[in-house]
């Protein structure tokens, strides 16, 4: 499984690409808006910090199929083809999707709410789906439960495709669908980091560190002991 960081903040990506196993880099425009900065300014710099082969998921705003379509050749055309063009899945959306996949770029089926949207975008050859996790709870409904819809409808059908889950607000939801086995997940870098933020696992080091300064000194590693 991939996990991705969904955020436009450089210094945060830094840190966590620095510390984490991280896959890739997911931004939409709101998440561009945040930074105050143009976008291709922005984006040049997180594709620097993740090298040619991380992915890096950049969303088209276009409302007609022409439009995404042009969109999606220039953000190739600057970023590299490593980086994915967001489609939101709605009928332009669709349009855009197949004339992309005759043309052989890369795109992902974004802003989906329900797993027809899902099953359409994979049908239409999106390489992921990105089911928003959350934000479906947040209408009453289970985000977790229409991601694993959406993933077993894409495996059912022997569809080349799969989930990029999104908009988590908790590390629960994460683990949720990475024991599912989904393709990949975005998250924020404050729920990426609450991944491994425990109180027993600080308690558990201090006391580690504290027996060992005791038995041999303090400030002593196994590296000088």
């Amino acid at each position: 499984m991939k996990l991705c960081i969904d955020d436009a903040d450089v210094e945060k990506i830094r840190r966590i690409y620095d510390l984490y196993p991280a896959d890739g880099i997911s931004t939409n425009p709101s998440i561009l808006a945040k930074t105050g900065r143009r976008p291709y300014q922005v984006l040049t710099e997180i594709r620097g910090i993740i090298g040619d082969s991380g992915e890096l998921f950049v969303q088209a705003v276009s409302p007609q199929a022409e439009g995404i379509v042009e969109e999606a050749r220039k953000i190739v055309s600057e970023l590299g083809r490593s980086t994915l063009t967001k489609i939101p899945c709605v009928p332009e959306g669709f349009k855009a999707m197949k004339q992309l996949k005759a043309e052989g770029l890369r795109f992902i089926g974004t802003a989906i709410y329900t797993p027809m949207q899902g099953f359409l975008a994979a049908k239409c050859g999106a390489e992921y789906v990105a089911p928003y996790v959350n934000r479906i709870d947040n209408m009453g409904f289970d985000g977790v439960q229409v991601s694993k819809d959406i993933h077993d409808a894409i495996v059912r059908n022997g569809l080349d495709s799969g989930l990029l889950a999104a908009s988590f607000k908790n590390s629960q939801q994460v683990l949720e669908l990475v024991k599912y086995g989904v393709k990949a997940v975005t998250v924020a870098p404050d729920v990426m980091e609450a991944l491994v933020k425990n109180a027993a696992i600080d308690s558990a080091i201090a006391q580690f560190n504290r027996d060992f300064a005791d038995l041999v000194g303090e400030g002593k590693t196994m590296s000088n002991c």
